[in-house]
């Protein structure tokens, strides 16, 4: 708080006007009716004498500094568009805070001690410096990491910015697990393919025909897993460098869905596989929507029940094309079904390799369809099966011009 007193007056301006005029009448009448001039004089003094220690102190208004509470609502207005949480401190206390950070931090946050509101030991040990930066975890949820940078404004009012480091740890956490799994599925065939190779060509091993032949037979199985874990591998690298550029090209989805299903009743038989199609046309890459139906068919007769057949179905909404692809095998347990579209992951890992999966079909159907705006739906039931839905919409046909 500032003391601002009002402007210097002068003692007579600051006598009562009535008061003076009222002496100065006596004073004349005194006169008049024979009194001498200086006992009217006299009177006069002291009644102006009185008056003047009768007078009033000169007001002290006492007001709020301008300068200070201009700065801070500039400081909020400043603040207020900023996309990343802000916070603006007087001493300790927070004395706003911006629409971002009111949306992580909540808005009871604003008024709190900075203390209180962040509640992190990190967090603390940076509040008691006037500038500096800090990681701290866990400050909005379990899993959020956030970097927390202090900056004086002056020696009263300082800023608080935080930025969410979450989004880029989940990536390099999801870089460093791919780079794990991919080495392992790599090493394991290799190490597979090395020793029975090195047991065959060892001299002094004393190897009889069918023992030689089914490790020849071991060699070359695992020599082409591993060429179809490099070539998953290559095309899922290639569905991501494209995921930004929208397929255009019209594709006939019933006539694709029907061509591949005539190829598969030929191959695995007429009771494996059951076909429906109905015409529709979709906006989309040729090659990579064969490559989501022939491994969602893949996936499924490897875990259907062999007596009944896998369901290949695509039908026709009004605005969206509708492709399924169910089995009848043990069904999937709820809590596997949300992992089941990350890169290597297994329900069953030995069943997965012994039937020569890589553990990345459903991870590329999952890009495939993102790529082309598409929704992947995977529902299951123990002990009935699973169904695979994609959804895609149907090309936009030209409006008739008028003639």
């Amino acid at each position: 708080m500032v003391m601002i007193p009002q402007p210097a007056v002068s003692d007579a301006a600051r006598l009562p006007r009535g008061g003076v005029a009222v002496a100065l009448v006596c004073g004349l009448v005194m006169v008049i009716v024979g009194a001498s001039v200086v006992l009217a004089g006299l009177v006069v003094v002291a009644w102006l004498g009185t008056l003047w220690l009768m007078r009033p102190e000169p007001a002290v208004e006492v007001r709020q500094a301008e300068e200070p509470a201009l700065s801070r609502r500039a400081m909020i207005d400043l603040i207020e568009p900023f996309g990343v949480p802000v916070l603006m401190l007087d001493g300790q206390r927070i004395a706003a805070a911006n629409a971002a950070a009111r949306g992580e931090l909540g808005g009871h946050i604003v008024g709190q001690d900075a203390r209180v509101a962040l509640r992190h030991p990190e967090a603390i040990t940076l509040l008691d410096s006037r500038e500096g930066s800090v990681t701290v975890r866990g400050l909005t949820s379990p899993r959020s990491i956030w970097q927390v940078r202090r900056v004086a404004v002056d020696d009263r009012f300082s800023l608080i910015e935080l930025i969410d480091r979450s989004a880029e740890a989940d990536i390099s956490r999801a870089h460093t697990d791919f780079v794990a799994n991919a080495s392992h599925e790599l090493r394991t065939p290799l190490a597979s393919i090395i020793g029975y190779i090195e047991t065959l060509a060892d001299p002094d091993a004393r190897i009889d025909v069918p023992t030689r032949a089914r490790f020849h037979a071991t060699v070359l199985r695992e020599a082409r897993r591993l060429q179809y874990l490099v070539e998953d591998l290559m095309s899922l690298s290639r569905i991501e460098a494209e995921k930004h550029d929208v397929p255009r090209d019209p594709v006939d989805l019933g006539l694709l869905v029907a061509s591949i299903g005539g190829e598969l009743v030929v191959t695995l038989g007429d009771g494996r596989i059951k076909v429906t199609a109905e015409p529709a046309v979709v906006p989309g890459d040729r090659q990579q929507l064969d490559q989501v139906i022939r491994n969602l068919v893949d996936n499924s007769i490897k875990y259907s029940d062999a007596a009944r057949p896998v369901e290949l179905r695509l039908t026709r909404g009004e605005r969206e094309a509708v492709l399924t692809v169910t089995d009848h095998g043990e069904g999937i347990h709820p809590d596997h079904i949300p992992h089941l579209t990350r890169r290597f992951y297994r329900t069953d890992p030995g069943r997965s390799r012994a039937a020569g999966g890589t553990g990345l079909g459903l991870a590329i159907v999952k890009h495939i369809v993102e790529r082309h705006r598409g929704r992947l739906d995977i529902t299951s039931r123990l002990g009935q099966g699973t169904t695979v839905s994609i959804r895609l919409a149907l090309l936009a046909t030209p409006e008739p011009t008028g003639g």
